[in-house]
């Protein structure tokens, strides 16, 4: 039985006087106004973007902008461009700024929203590291190798990876990928456990030979990484380059000339904390044998515990393939003369948009495997790549793209429409 003081609320409203109606639904109203807004500030996507510049106004490259002590953030793009999203929990936090060479900016959420114009100014650190060091290069980069597990995290997290693939045939970009994975890893010290991939997209295909990698291109990233393997710091003769710092501590920058465990030749740059041993960026050239080549870069931050994780990865490799009987008539059909090899290169980009570090909160859905970027068949998802905190285009992004484009004159995101 219903109590007869409860009434619905059309019972209600027919008791009152058309002013008290008013005044109810006035109150109804601004209670609705005001819950939304208290949600929109508090769950909704707030975007954190600007310009990292010099005192010249010059961009600062693959610096790491976050909230260090929530692991959020990203990397700048080669320009100093910077883009990530946080939502309203993060209004009172602090963000941070760190690039080598110059001084830790920090700034509150609240307080860079508010600014005009979103454009920061690092201040060069100018280091007084002494040309006399107490340990020979040598030294430094075996004790920043023998301290590789206690200055990374060395505990299983999870990368937030946006990797981006470009296959280039007889030097043109002919076929763009991007996959979004979630890597389960344990740092440079260690090999990649696992990876599920989430979300992928791809450009119109324009290739004519076609290579496919046999595994995924990650591993090959992970392959590559000279401080994920065994470095004989003997088979390089080592010359010290210069001094910075980084996050307040003086770096000595490294090179090192020699040849790999495989006999390839190589050149290896590290940026080595001087009392941590922390090797904050690696910049490595390597020719192996039959005319192939490979650059390539490795770029570190610190989580909230001041253990580095990787951040910014690029690298193009450089190789030729045999030209069939097929791709002899195509260049006979395009008017060209008939070649023995094809110039073939992959260029990559990657950046690491996000870490976790609670297995508890680990994502392992996607799907997973050993083989080619373009054999993973996942519905395509334009909502995905729309909401999330994909970085600015970089310089190596946009010369890539235009390649493509210029093909045929097709914008990429008209690609990314009718290819998926």
């Amino acid at each position: 039985m219903v109590h007869h003081s409860i009434l619905n609320k059309n019972e209600m409203l027919k008791k009152l006087k058309p002013y008290s109606i008013f005044i109810i639904n006035k109150f109804l109203f601004l209670f609705s106004v005001f819950f939304c807004s208290i949600s929109i500030s508090q769950n909704n996507n707030i975007a954190i973007e600007g310009m990292i510049v010099d005192e010249y106004s010059y961009g600062v490259p693959y610096a790491a902008i976050g909230i260090i002590s929530k692991n959020l953030g990203t990397s700048s793009n080669d320009e100093g461009a910077f883009y990530f999203l946080v939502t309203g929990k993060e209004l009172n936090d602090v963000l941070e700024i760190s690039s080598i060479g110059f001084k830790t900016f920090k700034i509150s959420i609240k307080d860079f929203i508010s600014l005009e114009h979103k454009k920061i100014v690092l201040e060069e650190n100018v280091t007084e590291l002494s040309d006399v060091l107490l340990k020979s290069n040598e030294d430094y980069v075996r004790l920043s190798l023998k301290n590789l597990k206690e200055n990374t995290i060395n505990k299983t997290h999870q990368l937030k990876v946006l990797y981006r693939r470009w296959s280039v045939e007889d030097n043109i970009c002919r076929y763009y990928i991007e996959h979004f994975i979630n890597v389960n890893d344990r740092g440079p010290y260690s090999n990649i456990s696992d990876f599920n991939i989430i979300q992928t997209r791809n450009s119109a295909d324009y290739r004519f030979v076609k290579n496919e990698q046999e595994i995924h291109a990650l591993k090959y990233m992970e392959y590559n990484n000279p401080i994920r393997k065994s470095v004989s710091v003997k088979s390089y003769k080592w010359k010290k380059l210069g001094t910075s710092n980084y996050d307040n501590e003086d770096v000595i920058i490294l090179e090192g000339k020699g040849l790999d465990v495989r006999g390839n030749e190589r050149t290896l740059k590290l940026f080595i904390g001087f009392d941590s041993y922390s090797i904050y960026k690696l910049e490595m050239s390597k020719t192996p044998l039959k005319g192939k080549s490979m650059d390539a870069i490795y770029v570190y931050k610190k989580n909230s515990k001041g253990k580095l994780y990787l951040s910014y990865h690029n690298r193009e490799y450089k190789s030729a393939a045999k030209a069939t009987d097929r791709i002899k008539n195509l260049l006979i059909r395009k008017g060209e003369k008939p070649r023995e090899y094809i110039p073939m290169a992959y260029r990559h980009e990657v950046f690491v948009i996000g870490i976790e570090e609670d297995k508890n909160s680990f994502d392992n859905s996607g799907i997973t495997g050993q083989m080619d970027m373009t054999l993973f068949k996942i519905p395509y998802n334009s909502n995905f790549w729309k909401n999330i905190s994909l970085p600015p285009e970089t310089k190596f992004y946009k010369e890539n793209v235009s390649e493509l484009e210029s093909l045929y004159g097709v914008p990429i995101e008209t690609q990314f429409k009718y290819s998926n």
